[in-house]
């Protein structure tokens, strides 16, 4: 399961995120969001975990938990959306 943790303290690594998921099960990976040109967290981050009971079990207990003095939102993630346009169109000098 994708596991949205949001209103992360900017100082958390990813590691920490890892440390706190993996109390309630196997965690296959954990990423804190960067800004990818300052390099800063953007505050929010992604957990995945296998095993669908452990996951249920993590949102429950950490789901306004304190991580780093913050009080975090977790919840299953939704799906990224289908955001891809259509290329094509624009000027072609003239000709049809």
């Amino acid at each position: 399961m994708n596991i949205y943790v949001g209103n992360l303290s900017y100082e958390l690594t990813d590691n920490e995120l890892r440390e706190a998921f993996e109390a309630f099960g196997q965690v296959d990976s954990a990423r804190v969001i960067r800004d990818q040109y300052s390099g800063r967290s953007r505050g929010f981050g992604f957990v995945e975990m296998p095993v669908d009971g452990e996951a249920e079990s993590a949102i429950a207990q950490l789901n306004g938990a304190m991580l780093r003095g913050r009080p975090v939102k977790v919840n299953k993630a939704r799906p990224r959306p289908n955001t891809r346009r259509g290329g094509g169109g624009g000027y072609m000098g003239g000709r049809y």
